[in-house]
């Protein structure tokens, strides 16, 4: 039986921000955040992006490995 390998920091991040994203959009009653008024400003957002970017490049700089 194969293990499930256990999610490093950045993935734990991604997952946390995902839930705070979809928590918010719930709250705001929108399915997707370019359906908010708040789109270009939000920080929540934002936030959620740099974490996607930090799962991808796990902390490097510079390009991804797709």
């Amino acid at each position: 039986m194969q293990q499930i390998p256990k999610p490093d920091k950045f993935e734990e991040r991604l997952l946390m921000m995902l839930e705070k994203l979809q928590d918010c959009q719930v709250k705001n009653s929108v399915k997707s955040c370019s359906d908010c008024e708040h789109f270009l400003s939000c920080e929540l957002r934002t936030d959620y992006i740099k974490s996607v970017y930090g799962s991808m490049s796990k902390g490097d700089t510079g390009g991804f490995e797709f």
